[in-house]
């Protein structure tokens, strides 16, 4: 793999200042972008440590920043503090979502990346923002969930969504009961959604975190790890082509 650079890239929503991070291989020819939504931590050196084994001589990736630059959490108290703050008004953060996803469409541009060749992933707090991108009708190929919270405040503002939606579930995650997975579906389906929601057994939330281990709750597995980044790279190829 070619030196990856990591680019910080500010940008403004609503009056305040936010700053994510664009990745890409030096030297190469990207022809698509994929947008990753961080865990309940924002952006943060782990964060962009997670979007680099997404970047290839075909992808960039841009870390957004969900909260903005003065806040930085550094517990998981603060974390959930900053993430109750956003998940209460849901138009403010899809507002975000929407001008991370331009901005990685303007920094992908000038590498020659076109427009309309955009994904998006994100990992717990970060899938749950990415569902709501996609809610919006915004412009991505595809949209990605890793051990993710899929309820939305009011699903009667899911718009029609352009590409599918891969949710990618412990099949024993405490944090997505049976009922939030009955309500996500009868809300794709309203949409005619192309959508795919796959449980993996014994497994609970957090599974791709190396750091992950409070168990009956949030454990790392690499078995499933693995088996989950290979169907979204599946299903990138795919829309890609």
């Amino acid at each position: 793999m070619n030196e990856v650079v990591r680019q910080p890239v500010q940008y403004r929503v609503n009056g305040n200042d936010f700053e994510g991070c664009l990745l890409y291989q030096r030297d190469s020819r990207p022809d698509r972008g994929l947008l990753m939504a961080p865990n309940f931590f924002g952006i943060s050196e782990k964060a962009i440590g997670e979007a680099q084994r997404h970047v290839s001589d075909r992808q960039v990736v841009f870390v957004m920043d969900p909260y903005g630059v003065a806040t930085r959490p550094t517990s998981p108290e603060q974390a959930g503090e900053a993430m109750m703050a956003v998940r209460t008004d849901n138009a403010e953060l899809r507002a975000r979502l929407v001008a991370a996803l331009d901005a990685l469409r303007s920094e992908a541009g000038k590498l020659g990346v076109d427009g309309h060749r955009l994904a998006a992933c994100g990992y717990c707090f970060g899938g749950a923002c990415v569902l709501e991108l996609a809610r919006s009708g915004a412009d991505v190929r595809a949209t990605i969930t890793f051990h993710g919270l899929i309820e939305t405040p009011d699903p009667t503002s899911t718009q029609t969504i352009p590409g599918p939606v891969l949710v990618l579930n412990g099949a024993d995650d405490p944090m997505v009961s049976a009922q939030s997975k009955a309500a996500f579906k009868a809300e794709m389906d309203a949409v005619g959604a192309d959508w795919q929601l796959v449980d993996f057994g014994a497994t609970v939330h957090s599974f791709t975190d190396p750091s992950a281990n409070m168990p009956g709750r949030s454990v790392y597995n690499a078995k499933v790890a693995r088996r989950a980044y290979a169907a979204m790279n599946d299903l990138l190829d795919e829309v890609f082509g």
